[in-house]
C-alpha cells in the first residue's frame, strides 16, 4: 500500500495590507455564517445568544486591529480559519468552545458572597492563585 501524500493548499499571501484587510472582512463573514452551525452543533442555545458570539469573534479580530504587517494579518487569518474549521468540525468539544468564546479567556469571576465568610485568608489567596 503506498502512502500518498495530501496537497494543502495554502492561500497566497496578501500584496497590501488593503489586500489583507479585505480577507479579514471575508473571514468575519465566513465566521459570523457558521454561527448557526457552531450553535447547533454544540448546544449552545442555554449559554449564549448568536449575537453574543458575533460579538466575541468581532472583539477577537479587534484584538489585532493595530497589526499592520500583510504577513502577520495572513498569518492570524490562517490561525483564526484553522480554529473555525476545528470547531465547526467538531474537533473542539462544547466545554472548549465555551470556556474560550462564551465566558472567555478570564475565566469564571468569583462569588464572593457568604459562603467564603468561614474561609481562612490563607485559602482565599490560595483560592486566588494560579493553582486553582
Amino acid at each position: 500500500m503506498a502512502f500518498v501524500m495530501r496537497q494543502v493548499k495554502v492561500p497566497p499571501n496578501s500584496a497590501s495590507l488593503e489586500e489583507a484587510r479585505a480577507r479579514t472582512i471575508e473571514f468575519f463573514k465566513q465566521a459570523c455564517r457558521s454561527i448557526p452551525t457552531i450553535m447547533e452543533i454544540h448546544n449552545l442555545y442555554d449559554v449564549v445568544t448568536p449575537s453574543q458570539l458575533r460579538s466575541t469573534i468581532s472583539a477577537e479580530i479587534r484584538k489585532n486591529a493595530h497589526i499592520t504587517s500583510p504577513k502577520i494579518i495572513d498569518m492570524l487569518l490562517f490561525k483564526g480559519v484553522e480554529e473555525l474549521s476545528n470547531i465547526v468540525e467538531h474537533a473542539k468539544q462544547r466545554h472548549h468552545v465555551i470556556g474560550q468564546y462564551v465566558i472567555g479567556r478570564g475565566g469564571l469571576v468569583q462569588d464572593t458572597s457568604t459562603k467564603d465568610q468561614e474561609t481562612s485568608e490563607f485559602l482565599k489567596k490560595f483560592y486566588s492563585t494560579n493553582y486553582f
